[in-house]
């Protein structure tokens, strides 16, 4: 069975909203959450997360908002925070990833933080059971690919194409896909312009889907109530869980 990855934006619009949200997509086929952490600028994502990122922001989020969410459903759902490094080095990483393992967060997605830097922080993310999640990119050498996969945890984040998420430009996967899999066993999971019209054609050959964008989008449809948000999100992850595994 091929996983499904859904991004969020937290606190967006409102903080009992992103656990009520999370709690049904948990329901739906989604497998693991990503709560977003707003950031001012959120480089690595498309303009539909970056205004959902600005209205959180907007409407007063604070990191306390996203410790509170993540312990209503961490719990219920493996759950993930991504963020921009910033996010998180203010709140002094020593304390910040023990407190993620308290609260049952299994992982950091941390889109600026290069490979060669995060090996700082390596002890701390394995002596607390996190992964830092790796990422890897169309524009990788395969000497850089067999170097950055070597200790990948958890799921491999494959950039699907050389953008910013939610473009769904299409491209050719598979040589991409082999000189990853050539070098890892971990479960190579594909972000970055991921549907419900392309996720059928972009898992192929992979083991699971990263989608944000498609997600948000609903998000920020102001005529919709949260209830009709919720809903509609929730049908999302069911077409996309059928479409990844048909």
């Amino acid at each position: 069975m091929k996983k499904l990855v859904a991004y969020i934006t937290s606190g967006y619009p409102e903080k009992s909203f992103s656990i009520d949200l999370a709690l049904a997509l948990s329901d739906n086929g989604v497998d693991t959450l990503e709560l977003g952490v707003p950031f001012s600028d959120p480089v690595a994502d498309g303009p539909l997360i970056e205004m959902a990122n600005h209205k959180s922001l907007e409407l007063g989020f604070k990191f306390s908002h996203l410790k509170e969410i993540s312990a209503a459903v961490a719990p219920k759902i493996d759950t993930l925070w991504m963020g921009y490094f910033n996010s998180f080095y203010q709140q002094n990483m020593e304390k910040l990833i023990p407190l993620a393992k308290e609260i049952g967060i299994n992982g950091l997605i941390i889109p600026d933080l290069p490979h060669e830097e995060a090996f700082a922080y390596r002890n701390l993310f394995d002596s607390n059971n996190i992964s830092n999640i790796s990422f890897v990119a169309p524009t990788d050498s395969e000497e850089r690919i067999k170097e950055i996969v070597k200790d990948s945890k958890k799921f491999i984040y494959m950039v699907a194409y050389t953008g910013i998420t939610g473009s769904g430009s299409a491209e050719d996967l598979q040589p991409f896909l082999s000189s990853i899999k050539k070098y890892t066993k971990t479960p190579v999971y594909v972000g970055f312009g991921v549907n419900k019209k392309s996720a059928k054609d972009k898992v192929k050959g992979a083991d699971g889907v990263i989608v944000g964008s498609a997600f948000v989008e609903i998000l920020l449809k102001g005529n919709l109530s949260y209830t009709d948000k919720i809903k509609e999100c929730s049908e999302l992850a069911k077409v996309l869980k059928h479409e990844i595994n048909s």
